[in-house]
């Protein structure tokens, strides 16, 4: 496995950073996971564009310009020869002092790794997947801007923990208002009545690169899409449920909390969108 770190490639057990870069001492940074398919990166310049939001929102200066950073994503991956894999492509703020002050870090540090990634087992995908809602509550927009992929994911990981921990193996997470926002991992989507609805972005969702995609696909089959403010009531009555990510890609859902959703199993409308994506991403 060779692993980029500023320009250079090193073997996994060679690929080390300073103890004392912040993206380690405090989670200062941001990061894209992005696919390749059959030796193509799926999306990347709509992820590329996200990573260089991400880090405008923090003030942090990504020190290569887009197109040279594509260039080096795609090095990587060649170099790694994996045909179907994973891109965890990573900017730490850097080395810097034990202090707060993220401006003592001079040169941010971008990281590029190349892997496999399988967040569910296979039969999921067929069987559908069991969800629960969970006492933590999604970032405010106020505080850590949900939009912004950064990598303090701590919030995420205490609601993956309470999930495992009720025995799913994924987490429905609420706002500050009880609405519904997102999962611990993944964007989340209903189908009601021949009507896809998802939560809005205002209500602390992480605009997803596979969700934007879902969105597209439906509008261009003329299936009526609402972006919302969603109740978990919204969820329960659903004919259909699913979740989406670049690392899940689309996932149904059959229970939420105890109820079933529709007759319990993965729905029409969820298996068209999947084998969409399939299409999508093999042509």
């Amino acid at each position: 496995m060779q692993i980029y770190i500023n320009g250079e490639f090193f073997e996994k057990e060679d690929a080390k950073i300073s103890v004392f870069d912040h993206g380690l001492l405090y989670g200062d940074g941001v990061f894209e996971g992005i696919r390749v398919y059959a030796n193509r990166v799926f999306k990347l310049d709509e992820h590329l564009e996200r990573l260089y939001e991400s880090a405008k929102a923090i003030d942090l200066t990504i020190p290569l310009p887009p197109e040279k950073l594509k260039e080096d994503v795609l090095k990587t991956v060649h170099l790694n020869e994996m045909a179907d894999s994973y891109i965890r492509l990573i900017i730490t703020r850097g080395e810097g002092t034990l202090g707060l002050n993220p401006y003592t870090c001079k040169t941010p540090r971008i990281i590029i790794i190349v892997d496999k990634i399988a967040l569910y087992p296979p039969e999921v995908y067929e069987k559908g997947l069991t969800l629960v809602t969970v006492a933590t509550q999604r970032n405010l927009p106020e505080a850590v801007n949900p939009r912004i992929k950064s990598l303090n994911y701590l919030n995420n990981i205490l609601a993956k923990i309470e999930a495992i921990n009720a025995g799913v193996e994924e987490a429905i997470m609420l706002n500050s208002f009880g609405l519904v926002s997102e999962c611990a991992g993944d964007n989340i989507f209903a189908i009601r009545k021949g009507v896809l609805i998802t939560p809005a972005i205002s209500m602390g969702v992480l605009e997803g690169i596979t969700r934007n995609v879902v969105i597209e696909m439906a509008r261009k089959k003329g299936i009526e899409v609402k972006q919302i403010v969603m109740t978990r009531h919204d969820l329960f009555i659903a004919d259909e449920v699913f979740l989406t990510g670049s690392a899940a890609e689309i996932v149904p859902v059959i229970k939420i909390d105890g109820r079933v959703i529709g007759d319990g199993k993965p729905g029409k409308m969820t298996g068209d969108f999947i084998k969409e994506y399939h299409r999508l991403v093999n042509a």
